[in-house]
């Protein structure tokens, strides 16, 4: 029993976390993109594709590559070994040659495609092994991809501050590397996993017409633009309500960075939590019914609070930091969501298919706030009336999916 443990652990556990712990650093762009702008001489809205192509060509390798994951996670680990540490060295090696270009080719394309395929690969690997807590073990490695800007972020400002914009890109390039090569190494499927060619060749237009398909890819998109539409504006909300209180400007920086770190703990607790919970309950689209109610009752908390008192805090802090942990949790839930539905054999396939979601919202969730704000001119409120309404109809996309019977393939 001991040694099937440590087994699971070697194989699947470890490995999955050195992956998503380095391919997760990819949320601290906004470490360096003030750098990057600045090196360049240009705005920083001009360098910020950089980060959407990334997190698109992120959903959309995956939706591609998922048959390739499906067959041989030992050759898509390495694949996205390559593309992930080589799109960050180019990176660097663009700014040093202050090549503009280079930041959507390498930071955006080449390294969103080692996103897509280092996020799938440990995923069904992590659910056969632990077969008996799937959602738990899922959550794990997805929580990983949510620490890793906990622990990026102090390391790259530190290279900025010692080495240089540039360096840091290189040595994050060779420690990553050396991260990702040692989960090349360890990682592999149970004693006995045989791959099913037949069943792995799945036609992908036959996922796509199943009646469970598109809600589950439509309440996934939705949740991703609600998180990205406000977490992209949490920094502007916070300094607006704390100026308008008179706070100065030290302990407006102080009190907006110690928000963050709390944000991304409950990011990270979200993903555990929600997909362990997922593990106890017969139907694993009750997770999102809570998860959907929840973020419901933040906005709803919102704006009692804004009614009770006008600019306080506390409303806004809730509401933050139950849009994170909810955030969080669509992405490690979704796995064990797909199994039931669609069943194992599968799932890198169907999974890679509905992170296409994920690239798109990529591409719209910030731009849905940056609209309601910048150019019709609203304020904060409004941004939560509309991710409001598109949490209810996230909840009848999940309970309708409830009511389907599943279409399991193994």
């Amino acid at each position: 029993m001991k040694a099937d443990l440590q087994a699971k652990w070697i194989h699947a556990a470890i490995p999955a976390l050195l992956i998503h712990v380095s391919i997760g650093s990819v949320y601290c762009w906004s470490v360096f993109k003030q750098t990057i702008a600045q090196n360049f001489s240009v705005p920083p809205q001009q360098v910020e594709w950089g980060f959407s192509l990334a997190i698109f060509f992120l959903g959309m390798s995956a939706a591609f590559l998922g048959p390739f994951v499906e067959k041989d996670i030992k050759r898509s680990s390495i694949l996205a070994l390559v593309c992930f540490v080589s799109g960050l060295a180019l990176t660097g090696l663009s700014i040093a040659m202050h090549f503009l270009p280079g930041i959507y080719l390498f930071y955006g394309v080449l390294m969103g495609i080692g996103l897509g395929v280092g996020y799938l690969t440990p995923i069904k690997n992590l659910m056969l092994w632990f077969s008996d807590q799937k959602g738990l073990a899922t959550g794990i490695a997805v929580a990983g991809f949510g620490l890793a800007k906990v622990i990026a972020t102090p390391v790259m400002e530190f290279l900025i501050n010692q080495f240089g914009l540039v360096a840091m890109f290189f040595i994050l390039a060779i420690v990553y590397g050396l991260m990702m090569l040692t989960a090349f190494v360890l990682i592999k499927r149970p004693e006995g996993y045989v791959y099913n060619a037949k069943k792995g060749k799945v036609n992908r237009f036959s996922i796509i017409k199943q009646k469970s398909f598109l809600p589950i890819w439509l309440m996934f998109y939705l949740n991703i633009t609600c998180g990205l539409a406000l977490i992209s504006q949490e920094k502007d909300i916070l300094k607006s309500l704390l100026t308008s209180d008179g706070v100065s400007g030290m302990a407006i920086l102080q009190i907006v960075a110690v928000v963050m770190m709390a944000d991304a703990a409950f990011n990270t607790g979200g993903r555990l939590f929600f997909s362990s919970f997922s593990d106890k309950l017969k139907q694993r689209e009750t997770s999102y019914q809570v998860l959907f109610t929840m973020s419901i009752a933040a906005c709803l908390i919102y704006f009692a609070g804004q009614f009770i008192a006008a600019g306080a805090l506390w409303p806004v802090l809730i509401l933050l930091f139950l849009v994170n942990a909810g955030y969080g949790g669509g992405f490690s839930t979704l796995p064990v969501l797909l199994d039931q539905h669609f069943g194992i054999s599968t799932l890198s396939t169907v999974h890679g298919l509905v992170l296409s979601a994920w690239g798109i919202a990529g591409l719209s969730g910030n731009q849905l706030s940056a609209f309601i704000v910048n150019t019709l001119k609203l304020n904060y409120s409004s941004v939560v009336i509309v991710i409001l309404c598109l949490y209810v109809i996230s909840l009848a996309a999940i309970s309708y999916v409830k009511r389907l019977k599943p279409v399991v393939n193994d």
